[in-house]
């Protein structure tokens, strides 16, 4: 089910938002501090990662409406299709948002530091390799867990016959 996906995301990103908003708080985040972080969100790929958001609002309003009103299907969908385009260029809201709270933990050198970086060959391959590397880190980090999960248990099993029961 694409839209539950899009859905969860959407949610995801505006809940991490939110977080991230009160994280930030106390920082002077001066235009130019914006400006910098909205080129290092950017740079980072994390611009894109809002894209399913607006298309996910509308896709979740429109699926309220439409259990109520199944013979409204074409015309809703037709609606979700305007406000798609209508409130698409709202992405850039989000952008400012989320560089605020960029702004809000990092101060403008620091900003322009990290945006010099991804700039570099290291900091464009951190961009490609690096969610390569954590998906990967994931797994590993979940096979060794499973592993690890069933020593204990054995372990426990083993303390446990040694007081006298059979587990």
């Amino acid at each position: 089910m694409k839209f539950h996906r899009i859905h969860r995301s959407a949610f995801a990103v505006a809940l991490l938002a939110g977080l991230l908003a009160f994280a930030g708080v106390g920082r002077a985040q001066t235009p130019a501090a914006i400006a910098a972080a909205k080129e290092l969100i950017t740079l980072k790929g994390g611009a894109t990662m809002f894209d399913p958001l607006i298309p996910g609002v509308i896709e979740s309003a429109k699926n309220m409406l439409l259990p109520t009103n199944p013979q409204l299907a074409q015309p809703l969908n037709e609606v979700a299709l305007q406000l798609r385009k209508e409130y698409d260029p709202k992405r850039a809201e989000i952008l400012t948002e989320v560089a605020k709270i960029y702004a809000g933990r990092f101060t403008e050198q620091e900003l322009k530091e990290l945006v010099a970086f991804y700039k570099t060959p290291l900091g464009k391959k951190v961009v490609t390799e690096e969610p390569i590397a954590l998906d990967q880190s994931l797994k590993a980090a979940q096979a060794w867990a499973t592993q690890f999960s069933d020593l204990v248990l054995e372990r426990i099993r083993a303390e446990m016959k040694k007081k006298g029961y059979n587990l």
